[in-house]
């Protein structure tokens, strides 16, 4: 199953792709949930309601887009799509994760995950511009695995994890360095106002396989600048969900990013910034695509 969110009217909504079509969630759940239920406004919310029950769910709602033609908005390429998950309780981020990423900024290969924060107000979609040039000089780029929470969780151990991870999506962490670097914390190079692509869909895991055997690129204006896979996460999906999990309960909706692999632009000679006008990429096998231009 994938998930997007997408534009209506100026406000985001819950869709389901089938077959290259995006078809309105709640539209497609209202015969089996009763005409007054409560709608369903955002993937955040289906997550609440549906997150113990993915693979009915998936079925429901591909049956319903069959019957329910009505319920099509448009298709994958035509509409606008915004960050699957649009107002995540929390947007968690793990530094240093791939070996060869750590190797290239010369620290120490890290003892348990290194975790840093982002915020909902830094998402924007899969294709929209990524406007950062005005406030700094040094915009990088950091292709991720991100996962998505399905359940609530707290305290569990690495084997079940997966359990309550719903899907998986991509993440670009776009990272502005010369902020990051200002003091000893790096809120301010991450945490920028609409500066992190997400998208394009929040695909479940059985559609996904295998997330810790799947190749990852960033590509700037179609070179390849990222080349890696997820199995060389020094602490698995699994590991990190467990972790977070023991000290803060994790909610249906909130998103986890795993880390990028070597290559960034800060560590490269001379140093490959971003600059308006380039077109950067980040694709993740059997998820998407991100595709953004730097205003």
């Amino acid at each position: 199953m994938k998930l997007v969110s997408y534009d209506s009217a100026g406000s985001w909504r819950p869709g389901i792709v089938v077959d290259s079509s995006v078809f309105d969630v709640d539209t497609l759940l209202k015969g089996n949930r009763g005409e007054n239920a409560r709608p369903i406004s955002s993937v955040s919310e289906l997550l609440r309601e549906y997150g113990a029950g993915l693979a009915e769910l998936s079925e429901r709602l591909t049956v319903a887009a069959r019957l329910k033609p009505q319920a099509v908005v448009g298709t994958f390429d035509k509409v606008r799509l915004g960050p699957p998950v649009t107002d995540p309780s929390k947007v968690l981020c793990i530094g240093l994760n791939y070996n060869d990423h750590v190797a290239e900024t010369g620290r120490a290969l890290p003892s348990h995950p290194d975790i840093f924060a982002k915020f909902a107000s830094t998402l924007i979609g899969p294709f929209d511009e990524i406007r950062c040039s005005g406030i700094t000089q040094n915009l990088d780029f950091e292709g991720e695995l991100a996962i998505v929470i399905g359940k609530e969780c707290r305290g569990v151990t690495a084997e079940e994890a997966l359990d309550f991870v719903a899907g998986v999506t991509v993440l670009n962490d776009i990272t502005a360095r010369d902020l990051q670097y200002r003091g000893t914390q790096w809120l301010a190079g991450k945490a920028v106002d609409a500066s992190t692509p997400c998208g394009p869909a929040l695909v479940t895991l059985d559609e996904v396989g295998d997330v810790q055997e799947l190749s990852i690129q960033t590509r700037v204006n179609g070179a390849q600048v990222q080349s890696s896979n997820t199995r060389y996460m020094i602490f698995p999906v699994r590991e990190l969900v467990s972790y977070i999990s023991f000290f803060l309960t994790l909610s249906p909706g909130d998103i986890i990013t795993t880390g990028t692999p070597q290559g960034i632009g800060a560590k490269r000679q001379p140093p490959l910034w971003l600059k308006p006008g380039d077109t950067v990429e980040v694709e993740l096998q059997n998820v998407g695509v991100l595709r953004n231009v730097v205003r």
